[in-house]
């Protein structure tokens, strides 16, 4: 019998996809991921289900988008229906079929149940790095508010590095076992505020950090609410030079980010099982950080935050260094594409595809020309959009204010909607019907009642200006 390949799965917060080294876009250093890359295969068109901390990380256990459970916002905030324990989570089926499983890190899926009601053996949490640093560092607080500042303590005792030792504990208490592992590891990082150990903001100390391409963002024919936006966080009159030191952090804490997760790759090396051990690098969602002068992820579909980094080093595939362009959703593809590559078949009331036929660089003929991804907004009020995506077109249904339309070949960065515009007709009804398509498919909320709602879509009677 074929030994079962261990799994490491780290997952972090707002990482943005343009903010790793092997991106090659903005000058973030990320060697660890990089090495990563050159093992394994980069998809760089991969997107997110939804930006939002709470319903991704549901889906991606669930293996379906989490409106289809009615899961919407982080229930922290706003009350929710999260993923209840009695539910499907594929890492049941690896405990089951014979898998240690250890979570270690962020949680964020449901309040009162932890990672143990959803197939984990061991749990580390954010909880228990929180009485670490209180017991090593009472007097040590942090006073900038969500612009971050440098963290004061020891390296060691970073949340990156302190978290990144407890998942080379498991790593090492696993692998003693002789049982086939998976690991998840969950780095609250980058997600503002950005608090990045002073050793790691020297790294850019003389580098320019260039504006983002979205940066001369006007709103002009955008929705109300993305100009709101500003005004709600305050940072309305916020020219590059106020972006630039919080952007500065952005990339310093990803870098610090980046040294821990190389300290699990080595313990890898060093106990000799990298060869027999998938790992799996890919955040939730992205981060606007000052892309099109906004902060956060809130009202907004723009690529910054859901266009994701993801990374996958399979390594009895005898290709490396592979990167492939297909749309692939992250947390909706991974659940079937891991059961396969441990023998377990993929459950036919997933949302996602395996991956395994794009190891190969040979992708089937039937793979998706187009994402689909959502929002329902959070903090400052509920705001609906759906997106659809292609190579070419983006087009966004916001259900309460116009809707947006991009031409990403001569637009990419998504300063001007063309909504309204009569040459685009014929392309956004195209891309209404086939959102309208998948959305009904996968049991939107919103269109389970068709006579309300549907007629936006599939008969365009939506309004494309405001009057």
């Amino acid at each position: 019998m074929a030994v079962k390949p261990n799994i490491l799965f780290i997952l972090s917060d707002q990482h943005r996809y343009d903010c790793i080294g092997s991106s090659r876009d903005y000058p973030v250093k990320t060697p660890n991921l990089d090495r990563l890359a050159d093992d394994g295969i980069r998809f760089t068109n991969a997107y997110t289900p939804i930006p939002l901390c709470c319903p991704a990380r549901q889906s991606l256990l669930s293996g379906v988008r989490p409106e289809s459970f009615e899961s919407f916002w982080n229930a922290d905030l706003v009350p929710n229906k999260e993923l209840e324990p009695t539910a499907y989570t594929w890492p049941k089926e690896l405990r089951d079929s014979g898998y240690r499983t250890g979570y270690v890190g962020k949680w964020h899926v449901n309040q009162d149940y932890s990672p143990a009601f959803y197939g984990f053996d061991d749990y580390v949490g954010e909880h228990d790095y929180r009485l670490h640093r209180q017991e090593a560092y009472p007097e040590a607080e942090f006073t900038n508010g969500y612009i971050g500042e440098v963290d004061r303590v020891a390296l060691q005792d970073t949340r990156t590095h302190w978290l990144a030792s407890r998942a080379v504990e498991l790593v090492e208490q696993y692998t003693a076992e002789d049982k086939p592992w998976h690991i998840r590891l969950d780095f609250p990082e980058p997600h503002l505020p950005c608090q990045p150990h002073q050793s790691y903001l020297d790294l850019y100390e003389g580098e320019v950090i260039p504006e983002w391409r979205s940066f001369s963002e006007t709103f002009l024919n955008k929705p109300y609410i993305q100009k709101q936006q500003l005004l709600n966080w305050r940072i309305e009159d916020y020219t590059w030079q106020d972006w630039e030191p919080i952007v500065r952090r952005y990339y310093a804490i990803i870098s610090q980010m980046d040294a821990a997760i190389g300290m699990v790759l080595d313990k890898l090396r060093e106990l000799g099982i990298e060869d027999n051990t998938i790992v799996v690098y890919t955040s939730d969602h992205g981060d606007l950080c000052g892309g099109h002068r906004m902060m956060d992820k809130h009202y907004i579909l723009y690529d910054d935050v859901v266009r994701v980094p993801f990374i996958m080093k399979y390594p009895r595939s005898i290709h490396t260094g592979q990167t492939s362009e297909q749309f692939v959703y992250n947390l909706l593809d991974l659940p079937p594409t891991l059961l396969q590559l441990t023998g377990l078949p993929a459950k036919a009331f997933f949302h996602g595809q395996s991956l395994v036929p794009l190891f190969e660089g040979d992708p089937p003929e039937d793979w998706r020309t187009e994402v689909i991804s959502t929002y329902n907004g959070q903090q400052f009020g509920l705001f609906n959009q759906r997106m659809i995506r292609s190579s070419h077109w983006k087009y966004i249904w916001n259900l309460t204010d116009i809707d947006e339309l991009y031409d990403l070949l001569n637009d990419p960065d998504e300063l001007t909607n063309v909504i309204g515009e009569k040459e685009y007709e014929e392309t956004l009804s195209e891309l209404r019907q086939k959102l309208y398509a998948e959305l009904k498919q996968h049991q939107d909320p919103f269109l389970r009642l068709d006579y309300w709602l549907k007629g936006q879509l599939s008969e365009g009677r939506k309004l494309s200006a405001r009057a």
